[in-house]
């Protein structure tokens, strides 16, 4: 967000240009004469920050974002620290533009290699809002939002939304969050929160008050952790007075009050298509901790992207999780338990799809595994190239996974292994990916159900699936 432009002082001309594409600034040069080899030969300081355009934010924060400029002994480090700076000021969510100009120094202080380094940034107003659409989950949702930001002058916020899903769900979210200084970033974000929610594939539905607290912070610079805690009521209901027993058993409110570590690490180079990088991300919950809900439930997420030629891209994705029971006196429903299958994970399948179901509805499992290969390519004979068809890639895919309700003490290893191996379920097939801005992605494809058991709800034929985490 912003824009640097750097005017270099005549006597000792540099070309930024090429360098400026390197870092993701946009700099403007006077006689750019001068290799980028030589940016490091050009001595440089800081002899002034500027701040133009603060309001009510704080100047203690905004010093800790600039605090490295004044570290700089050449012109690539100015450059590099008044990009690292600008981040920082965009990330503390007070300004809405931020534009740096780097300009030689005046005035009777001035050194002979000094620099001036002025931020020209605009702050959000104290409150905003507006109605946007989004897409996640296989279903398109409408959200209406405000928010009050930079309340306090250091990044504070204030947040209301309230969205409703094309498959009847709906969700109200009331949040305060409040980022703090430090090279961890820590944030912490209190929500009260409401939300509605459909099963058809397992017949029923659920509506979940409670509260929700979250404590985010970086262990090193690539790896995230989100430590939350959930206080949540939750009424389950059946969509049908004829459906399964198995469900209607479960039927009514229960406490659910949790805490959860959530270890992310995203090393790709685009969240819709990546040409290369990594992601992981572990999630740890333990549910009992009050309430009559109890649960320990393990979950992990591995995606790794591998360019093999220009704009074709091998990708391979693997998920697996198990769940116990912690005490005999608290529960374990319908909700909490794992679930495989659908145009998000294994395609070729419903929704939920995979495993045991009874009546036609799923009832899920303590444990689940499911692992896909992918090739993008373009479009064929690349139709709109640099523009309308980059947004769309030819989609070729097999998946696999399995389910099952087993115990880690009760069976052996070599019994587990075999669980696993047996029963696997496979599919394949072929479509399209259209990218939906920068956080989401359509599906189109053509799926065939190549090895199934019986009770699973396969889906031959087109499948389509919205969503923001594929398989």
């Amino acid at each position: 967000m912003g824009t640097v432009h750097a005017k270099v002082p005549s006597d000792t001309s540099t070309n930024v240009g090429d360098f400026a594409k390197q870092t993701g600034l946009k700099e403007q040069a006077e006689e750019p004469d001068i290799k980028e080899a030589d940016l490091q030969q050009v001595t440089a300081r800081v002899d002034r920050v500027t701040i133009d355009g603060l309001g009510r934010t704080k100047n203690d924060i905004v010093e800790d974002c600039i605090r490295e400029l004044f570290k700089a002994k050449d012109f690539q480090e100015v450059l590099l620290k008044a990009h690292k700076a600008r981040v920082n000021l965009d990330e503390l969510g007070c300004f809405k533009n931020i534009g740096v100009y780097i300009d030689t120094s005046k005035g009777p202080k001035a050194t002979a290699d000094g620099l001036e380094v002025t931020f020209d940034v605009k702050e959000y107003k104290r409150v905003t809002g507006g109605i946007s659409t989004h897409v996640g989950n296989n279903e398109g949702t409408v959200l209406v939002g405000l928010r009050a930001p930079n309340i306090l002058g250091r990044g504070e916020k204030v947040q209301i939304e309230y969205s409703h899903g094309s498959k009847k769900t709906s969700n109200f979210n009331l949040s305060f969050i409040n980022p703090f200084r430090g090279r961890h970033r820590p944030s912490i974000r209190a929500s009260i929160m409401q939300a509605h929610s459909e099963w058809p594939s397992s017949g029923y539905k659920q509506l979940e008050k409670g509260l929700i607290v979250d404590l985010g912070f970086y262990s090193t610079s690539i790896f995230k952790h989100n430590l939350q805690w959930e206080g949540i009521i939750r009424d389950l209901t059946t969509l049908s007075r004829t459906g399964s027993f198995e469900i209607r058993e479960q039927a009514g409110p229960t406490l659910k009050s949790s805490v959860k570590h959530i270890l992310s690490v995203d090393l790709r180079d685009d969240f819709i298509f990546p040409s290369g990088g990594s992601l992981i991300q572990v999630t740890s919950e333990l549910a009992g901790l009050g309430g009559n809900i109890g649960f320990l439930k393990n979950e992990i997420f591995f995606q790794d992207n591998f360019s093999i030629l220009q704009d074709i891209v091998l990708q391979f994705s693997f998920m697996t999780g198990y769940l116990t029971p912690v005490s005999k006196n608290k529960k374990v429903t319908v909700a909490d338990r794992c679930y495989v299958g659908g145009p998000l994970s294994v395609r070729g399948f419903d929704t939920r799809g995979i495993g045991p179901h009874v009546d036609g509805y799923a009832l899920g499992s303590n444990a689940y595994w499911a692992a896909g290969m992918h090739l993008f390519t373009p479009l064929p004979f690349r139709p709109g190239r640099g523009g309308f068809g980059d947004l769309f890639r030819t989609h070729f895919f097999v998946n696999a996974g399995n389910v099952s309700d087993f115990s880690l003490e009760k069976t052996s290893k070599t019994d587990i292994l075999e669980i696993i191996r047996n029963n696997i379920r496979i599919s394949y097939g072929l479509g399209v990916a259209l990218r939906l801005g920068n956080m989401a992605r359509l599906e189109v494809n053509y799926c065939f159900p190549y090895r199934f058991e019986k009770g699973d709800q396969t889906h031959p034929g087109v499948q389509f699936g919205i969503g923001v985490q594929f398989l």
